[in-house]
């Protein structure tokens, strides 16, 4: 029987930039989360967390069908009685697109312990700038 592979001791990353505008949610979504999980990489392993970074420019640009845009809601809840509050998808973007981004990936990770430290991996911008120069992120092409 041969034994599973675990990567030993820290994981160096990788830095991932991908340019939002004109893709569709969920087909970003699904690529955002197999960059973060480190399902591209030959040394995958399920528990443990490769510090792959994603950086996702023009949030504010991507698309999605029109009648999802009336329709899909996003819930909270203030925790008190009455207190649940509800916003479509098309106010969401004009509010805060990098919201809408970040749900969707949290969608398609696992449900564990680790969702949160793939999250904090992820950063989304609504506009082209982004403060990640310095780690010189790879462009995912299309």
């Amino acid at each position: 029987m041969e034994k599973t592979y675990v990567p030993k001791g820290q994981t160096t990353g990788e830095w991932y930039l991908v340019d939002a505008s004109g893709e569709t949610l969920g087909r970003l979504a699904t690529k955002i989360a197999t960059l973060l999980t480190g399902k591209h990489r030959a040394d995958y392993t399920p528990g443990v967390v490769l510090n792959d970074h994603v950086v996702v420019i023009n949030a504010a640009q991507i698309n999605f069908n029109q009648t999802r845009a009336e329709e899909k809601k996003y819930y909270r809840h203030s925790l008190f009685p009455g207190g649940l509050k509800a916003v479509t998808i098309k106010r969401q973007m004009e509010v805060k697109p990098e919201a809408v981004i970040r749900a969707a990936v949290r969608g398609m990770l696992p449900k564990n312990r680790l969702t949160v430290r793939f999250l904090d991996n992820l950063k989304i911008y609504a506009g082209p700038e982004h403060p990640h120069q310095a780690q010189d992120p790879k462009p995912i092409a299309e």
